[in-house]
């Protein structure tokens, strides 16, 4: 994924291509589908596929910064897409949590290392990186591949948690694995 629309790629012969789209949605929509193919076309999941949509800016996360998350997650049904199973897009909170805390599924600690500030990635999970053998209780059957669309709309790296400004990953925070699907839509804070 580059800026203005364009994406870039290798072919099995190490050459470089690059697509222009007429629309920001146009690309990242094609980025989404490149990354279900490569799901599709392995013989099995056995780690996390990250595809990014948009880059962001500043430096990539790593283990023990802090974020705020924007994110959709849906079952990976029938080769694709399937129900959605939980989200914060349209909601006032946005998921805070601390990389490298294991407080999160460890597809997350995984797909988002690297991220940016305003960049958007999407995961594709194995079951045995998300809730494995048994899911989650009437949201996310037993082994189950999930599917999250993620944003980080605020870092704050750990070389500056000096402060108290920015954010704060405290014991406020639910004690359950996040991201986890439950009725209260993590009004946990």
């Amino acid at each position: 994924v580059q800026p203005n629309n364009y994406s870039t790629f290798y072919d099995d012969q190490r050459q470089n291509w690059s697509i222009m789209f007429e629309s920001e949605k146009a690309a990242v929509d094609f980025s989404k589908q490149v990354c279900i193919a490569k799901c599709n076309s392995s013989p099995a999941l056995d780690s996390v596929l990250c595809q990014d949509l948009l880059l962001g800016e500043g430096q990539g996360v790593e283990g023990g910064d802090s974020l705020e998350v924007a994110y959709t997650g849906w079952l990976f049904q029938n080769n694709g897409l399937g129900q959605v199973f939980d989200s914060n897009v349209n909601k006032d909170k946005l998921l805070r949590l601390k990389l490298g805390s294991g407080k999160v599924i460890k597809g997350w600690e995984e797909g988002m290392l690297g991220m940016k500030k305003g960049g958007r990635r999407f995961l594709i999970i194995p079951p045995a990186w998300a809730y494995g053998a048994q899911g989650v209780a009437g949201r996310v059957p037993p082994d189950s591949t999930l599917v999250f669309e993620v944003e980080v709309r605020r870092v704050k790296l750990a070389k500056e948690c000096s402060g108290s400004d920015g954010l704060s990953v405290s014991s406020r925070d639910s004690p359950a694995p996040s991201p986890v699907p439950s009725s209260d839509g993590f009004s946990s804070d």
